[in-house]
């Protein structure tokens, strides 16, 4: 029989499981498992370069109040007729010559566009840093759900091993009572096709945990998960009694700490600068400038006497020439916008709607808050209602279950009848696994509202 490429990959992997379940030396708890996420999960390492980009931003910003210079120099040679750079005069020949020069300018006015420039990077680093609070929190929140099916199936895999042993046990002594003539020998085949049944719900139950330590160990970024395991933690008690707050109260604390809301303000006020900056170009800018240069030349000179006649002499000092030739230029350079085909009304317009949109992102980020604590205080509720329900229905079923078991030992019942109340007990087992984690998971959303993390985040 051919084995897909998937199949054989879900299967070696459990075979390392299985290896490795007698080496394990170290079982995860819910905050190792966070901690390490914050600190290894790739999305979260983007965030991170994404507020180092934000800062650099705000250095580039803060750069544009300081004057720029540049220097240049220059060295050419010129051959035939040319124009003597020191003299002016035409001559026939070749001819060399160096310039040096230092230019410098600065921004004296410019609609108050570079003071708004740094106050929107200022921001952004303020929202990048709430972007990646933003990551860390879900990434908790994500672990912690993955926390807690690991748990859940291992509670599901450890009920339906003891059902398999239990089961087991009444086939050997089935098995006696058959060869006694107490019980029909049809008994046996009920049995059998009970226990065939366990082991194929154990099966499911173990590539249930498999698939689920899969996804946490992924999330967490783990290179090395042939042996990974989380620690059993079965309290299901809510230990913060954030079911006593009401919803208002936790929805009041939740537009103080949530950062979405904190993130979206942010974006607003990035916005408003943005408006401002593009209202910068309707205005004059003033700037001042600067510039040195000099040069010398490399070839003869011609000077004339004191008859005026020309002769050739020799090049002066290279040095001197420099301190001869030297010249300043400085001022000032006004720029008066008049007409630029609407592009900075365009742009203007532009950065006003994009603010509108952020205010709107804001109240819709606060409703969607509203929204969200209620709809996790009535999932808590909910969770915790239907937890305690199929508690007391567990207990039910297991009184019958002993009651059939103590027929069933005295002949009083047959197989079938037994099976059924076994199944229903089973059943009843497996819902108090899945409401009680499915409890602790919707308190865990629900503390995370009011502000409770599930380990402290240290910021960078």
């Amino acid at each position: 029989m051919k084995i897909n490429k998937y199949n054989s990959l879900v299967f070696a992997m459990l075979f390392g499981f299985t290896l490795s379940g007698q080496a394990q030396t170290k079982q995860w708890t819910l905050e190792e498992c966070v901690r390490y996420a914050l600190d290894n999960n790739i999305t979260i390492k983007l965030s991170e370069l994404d507020v180092k980009n934000a800062d650099i931003d705000k250095k580039g910003a803060l750069g544009n109040y300081l004057p720029s210079a540049s220097g240049n120099a220059s060295h050419s040679w010129n051959i035939g007729l040319n124009q003597d750079v020191t003299t002016g005069l035409l001559r026939n020949q070749t001819t060399q010559y160096s310039s040096v020069g230092i230019n410098a300018g600065v921004d004296i006015y410019k609609g108050l566009q570079n003071q708004n420039t740094y106050r929107r990077a200022k921001l952004a680093i303020i929202a990048s840093q709430y972007q990646l609070l933003k990551m860390q929190e879900d990434i908790s929140l994500n672990v912690a759900n993955a926390f807690l099916q690991i748990l859940g199936y291992k509670e599901d895999l450890k009920v339906k091993t003891e059902q398999l042993a239990i089961d087991e046990k009444r086939l050997k002594r089935s098995e006696e009572m058959v060869s006694a003539g107490t019980i029909p020998r049809g008994d046996l085949f009920d049995l059998k096709a009970t226990i065939a049944t366990d082991k194929q719900n154990i099966t499911v139950s173990e590539n249930n945990l498999l698939i689920s330590k899969l996804s946490l160990a992924q999330l967490l970024q783990l290179k090395e998960f042939a042996d990974f395991d989380v620690i059993d933690d079965t309290n299901a008690k809510d230990e913060n009694n954030i079911m006593a707050q009401s919803p208002i109260d936790i929805y009041n604390k939740a537009k103080e700490t949530r950062t979405e809301l904190k993130l979206a303000q942010t974006n607003l006020e990035i916005a408003e600068k943005n408006v401002k900056i593009a209202k910068g170009a309707y205005q004059p800018t003033l700037s001042g400038f600067y510039a040195f240069n000099t040069r010398a030349s490399y070839s003869d000179q011609i000077k004339f006497d004191s008859n005026n006649q020309p002769y050739s002499v020799g090049p002066d000092p290279i040095f001197q020439q420099f301190s001869d030739n030297k010249g300043h230029n400085f001022g000032f350079q006004l720029n008066v916008p008049i007409f630029n085909g609407f592009s900075v009304r365009n742009n203007v317009e532009r950065n006003k709607v994009s603010l509108e949109k952020s205010k709107i992102d804001l109240e819709q980020k606060s409703l969607d808050l509203q929204r969200n604590v209620y709809t996790a205080f009535t999932n808590a509720k909910g969770a915790l209602n239907t937890y305690e329900s199929a508690t007391v229905t567990l207990e039910a079923r297991q009184q019958a279950y002993n009651y059939a078991k103590e027929k069933y030992d005295v002949g009083l019942m047959n197989s079938f009848d037994f099976t059924q109340a076994q199944t229903l007990l089973t059943n009843a087992q497996s819902d108090v696994i899945r409401t009680k984690y499915d409890y602790m998971f919707k308190i865990k959303i629900l503390e995370f509202y009011f502000g409770i993390p599930i380990v402290p985040i240290i910021t960078k």
